[in-house]
């Protein structure tokens, strides 16, 4: 079995008192992740850095209030969030359902009373524009998430999406979805930067 990575000594002060919890859910995951079909098996010796504080170092950006998590898969961002941010009800949307019950079991074993987890595609999402924010990483390029993610988030609300390298690339190809699904203001954050190695990039936007 590999080994998961060491915790990074950033990991601390990025949960604060909500550590112990990142930590179980980390160990988790590195014990049961590839047999359950969630992660690869390179991702072990690399789970704290480029998943886990990739995912919660983005934390203070959402809103109070309701925000999806679009194919929350292995709970990458949704269910690390929910643990750093216990003040915002998180719905973590998902069609696979060995990764729903993951994320069911988790949620429970770790009592997170923040989370809902709805097995669905986004698409068929019939709930209307009711959320206050939605996230996704590693779905799909932007032109393709724009119009399922869009949708969800009511007039005022936000998309912040976790996005790679190419990220200001994405919002050029995706101009034309952009303003059919009147999302402005779009713009590329790198976030913490002198806190990790490898920082996060967010593809932002506002919903009018």
């Amino acid at each position: 079995m590999i080994e998961v990575e060491r915790e990074p000594a950033a990991a601390a002060a990025i949960f604060g008192d909500r550590i112990a919890l990142a930590r179980r859910f980390t160990a988790a995951l590195g014990e049961h992740g590839e047999e359950r079909g969630l992660i690869g098996p390179l991702e072990p010796p690399r789970l704290w850095s480029r998943h886990i504080l990739n995912s919660a170092i983005i934390a203070p950006l959402f809103p109070l209030g309701r925000v999806g998590d679009v194919g929350s898969g292995a709970g990458l961002p949704g269910l690390v969030l929910a643990i750093a941010r216990p003040d915002v009800e998180w719905v973590l949307i998902e069609p696979m359902e060995r990764r729903v019950a993951w994320l069911t079991e988790q949620s429970s074993e770790l009592g997170l009373d923040n989370v809902e987890v709805v097995r669905a595609r986004a698409e068929d999402w019939r709930g209307g524009p009711v959320l206050d924010a939605v996230t996704a990483r590693a779905v799909s390029a932007l032109r393709t998430l724009v119009p399922i993610t869009a949708p969800l988030v009511r007039d005022g609300g936000e998309l912040i999406l976790l996005k790679g390298a190419s990220a200001v690339n994405e919002i050029e190809a995706a101009e034309k979805q952009l303003r059919k699904f009147k999302v402005t203001d779009v713009r590329v954050e790198v976030v913490g930067e002198g806190t990790l190695e490898d920082p996060s990039r967010v593809i932002r936007g506002t919903v009018r």
